[in-house]
């Protein structure tokens, strides 16, 4: 027979996705990308990305059914994202949501989209060790956790970015130096020709006296818009090879450092890596390098999972209808700006507050 199974939607930026999962045993992942569409702006514009939702909204669902070999009646629960997020495309996955449940007449419940990411590892690697840190690194969010029992215990926010996210870094390099966006993945194809020592860009918040947690890449950003800029005044093109390469060090050497110090000041012998910056091969290769030197374990989930997708949502459901948690209210809203506290997320629509 098997436990139950939990039907996940994730729709916070412009990803619409759909993931079943069953004891922690992904059954079924389908995503729809708007990408394409906000490629010509340079980002994600929130308008179109709302009603990207709408439109891929029940023919994900549909096929991440069949892909499971089920009917929406044999769903036992519904997870959804409902914050943080571009708050009209968290309305379309609540409200989605919330028609599935009542159709199937299951629990519906609230997840906070970054518990999402934490626990797509489990579906590649199984339980997340207690303790364990935590490397949440994407367009939107760089944040460092202190991660026990995801969905019963709080999650210590270790640091978080001061400004602009790494991958926002690399989407806005990668517009100066004139790659395509999204730009993470261009930074990393265009890093593979380039020397990474050729440029001294700085490793913001590393000096003795900054905080050891905290992240922040506006001023990485800036130095290398400054970097092309010299160059185009000389009337020459920079090389952009080199400056990826460069950028790309030193975003990664941020990174693992941080993560490994907290490793070794909270005695953990785990470091996870997820979100979509995890998908960048100098991070994953440095991490790598780094956790081996210390003896510390890595894991980082499969890059289908490390970007925003349906089965990390899932994945969260799972574990709270097996932890016995309570579903959401039923007039529970979405949050655009949760912090990260619990897993679960049932904000009060009355106050805008939340409650674990």
């Amino acid at each position: 027979m098997g436990g139950p199974v939990v039907l996940g939607i994730e729709s916070s930026c412009d990803e619409t996705g759909a993931g079943i999962v069953q004891d922690g045993r992904l059954l079924a992942h389908v995503v729809a990308s708007s990408m394409d569409e906000h490629a010509r702006f340079g980002g994600v514009v929130p308008e179109i990305a709302a009603r990207a939702h709408l439109h891929s909204f029940t023919p994900v669902v549909r096929r991440a059914l069949d892909r499971a070999g089920l009917r929406l009646s044999q769903i036992d629960a519904v997870a959804v994202t409902t914050g943080p997020g571009l708050s009209g495309a968290l309305q379309v996955g609540l409200a989605g949501a919330k028609s599935l449940a009542y159709a199937a007449e299951v629990p519906l419940y609230g997840v906070h989209h970054l518990a999402g990411h934490v626990a797509a590892d489990t579906l590649e690697h199984g339980p997340l060790p207690d303790p364990c840190v935590v490397l949440i690194v994407s367009g939107g969010h760089t944040s460092l956790l202190l991660v026990r029992d995801l969905v019963r215990e709080p999650i210590l926010h270790l640091g978080d970015t001061r400004d602009d996210a790494a991958g926002e870094c690399f989407d806005k390099v990668a517009r100066i130096l004139g790659l395509p966006y999204p730009g993470g993945p261009a930074i990393d194809r265009a890093a593979r020709d380039g020397d990474a020592t050729a440029v001294a860009f700085p490793r913001p918040l590393t000096r003795s006296g900054d905080d050891p947690y905290a992240f922040s890449f506006s001023g990485l950003k800036t130095a290398a818009a400054r970097w092309v800029e010299q160059h185009r005044l000389r009337g020459v093109e920079p090389p952009v090879a080199d400056g990826a390469a460069a950028l790309q060090e030193a975003v990664a050497d941020v990174l693992t450092r941080k993560a490994l110090a907290a490793c070794r000041a909270h005695d953990v012998k785990t470091l996870i890596v997820v979100g979509g910056v995890a998908a960048n091969s100098r991070v994953r290769a440095l991490a790598e390098q780094r956790c081996a030197g210390a003896g510390i374990e890595l894991r980082v989930p499969p890059l289908t999972l490390c970007t925003d997708n349906g089965a990390m949502i899932a994945a969260v459901g799972d574990l709270l209808v097996r932890s016995g948690a309570e579903p959401a209210p039923l007039d529970v809203s979405i949050d655009p700006s949760a912090p990260l506290d619990f897993a679960a997320l049932t904000p009060l629509p009355a106050a805008g507050a939340r409650a674990a």
